[in-house]
């Protein structure tokens, strides 16, 4: 054995003795080859299996505005886009979707809306979807996250009262000089003190970061340390997937194998956080690669009749009910993967304000 792989194989032995790895380490980790691939994802699958053991939790995506105030660059819902026709969920079909997914058997609503000026640019713009959420959690007694975006202190203390247990505001990169081009106008350290703000309220973070998009192994290290120490209890990692009539319109990429690894890292790294399968970059065909790189959530799960949207992929596999549980649940069977019940998710949930637990029979303490 090389000292390259000789250095690899000493690293994956320090993840899996939960020794903190450090930014180099986490350096030679991005360096892994396509061929080399294989022993890391197998170290982020014993991790995930020492604390979820083979259970995998199902989040719906509820997608109910794409109308957005904001002109970031890699996002096709970004407010200078005239070409995509945009839509805007009422009441009734935000509740009736709420339920379906409910219905269905998912673990968690995730609300999300682009910065929608009907909400954010009038005092009183979220009171109608405060009363929605409170419907929605009366109805359904299922958890939920929201990502609305950057809103006020006074927003965040109503939906935590309301029952929302999770805030989503992704960063997209922790390197201050890419957010500035790809968040165009937006500052880099509110959207970061908002999540601490909220954290402090008591809500579970998810932070996210975008791969593909002109950022280095540094870049990527940094972000997957950050979250760390920030403790958010969900990260995740999209590919990049250009979007027309947007300024990266004709960016190159690549495979996803970068977002594959990196995957697998943050399971390295923080081996009892969540950590989505997105089905929103290759649909259901990328799903297991993905929990084979040690994520075990999947998301953006969407009911097919719903008329809701994707992010990075506005239509891929929701028509066609390829991002249902029906759909979804045989890939986990072949793969020895189980959904969790919604008991295990609420222990999950309520333990986050005591030491990390595993999943299994009377959630016993990990540590």
């Amino acid at each position: 054995m090389d000292m390259r792989n000789l250095r690899l194989a000493g690293i994956l032995e320090k993840a899996k003795a939960e020794s903190p790895l450090s930014h180099e380490d986490i350096l030679r980790l991005l360096e892994t080859t396509e061929d080399q691939f294989g022993c890391v994802a197998q170290a982020a699958r014993e991790l995930r299996e020492k604390y979820f053991q083979n259970k995998i939790f199902l989040y719906g995506f509820l997608y109910f505005s794409t109308f957005c105030r904001n002109d970031c660059t890699f996002c096709l819902y970004r407010k200078s886009n005239s070409s995509y026709q945009r839509y805007r969920k009422d009441r009734g079909e935000i509740i009736s979707a709420a339920r379906e997914l409910a219905d269905s058997g998912v673990h968690l609503l995730d609300l999300t809306m682009g910065e929608d000026p009907l909400y954010h640019n009038t005092p009183q713009g979220f009171a109608e979807l405060l009363q929605i959420v409170q419907e929605i959690k009366r109805e359904t007694q299922t958890p939920m996250m929201l990502s609305p975006g950057i809103v006020s202190q006074d927003v965040l203390l109503k939906f935590k009262a309301a029952g929302v247990d999770w805030y989503a505001c992704y960063q997209e990169t922790h390197n201050r000089a890419l957010y500035s081009r790809l968040r165009i106008r937006q500052s880099y350290d509110e959207r970061m003190e908002r999540k601490s703000l909220a954290k402090a309220m008591g809500y579970l973070i998810e932070e996210g970061i975008l791969t593909g998009v002109g950022d280095t192994h540094e870049d990527i290290a940094a972000s997957i340390l950050t979250m760390e120490n920030m403790e958010a209890a969900q990260v995740r990692v999209m590919s990049f997937v250009p979007q027309e009539n947007t300024p990266l319109a004709k960016w190159k990429t690549g495979s996803h194998f970068r977002e594959l690894l990196i995957i697998a890292i943050m399971r390295l790294v923080m081996p009892d956080r969540l950590i989505p399968a997105s089905l929103d970059v290759d649909g259901l065909r990328g799903l297991e690669q993905r929990l084979n790189s040690g994520a075990n959530v999947v998301t953006s799960i969407i009911p097919p009749t719903a008329g809701l949207a994707g992010v990075s992929q506005s239509s891929r596999d929701i028509a066609d009910g390829n991002r249902s549980l029906e759909k979804i649940i045989p890939i986990l069977s072949r793969m020895h993967l189980e959904p969790a019940t919604r008991r295990e998710y609420q222990t999950w949930l309520e333990a986050q304000a005591a030491p990390a637990v595993c999943l299994g029979k009377g959630a016993v303490q990990c540590r």
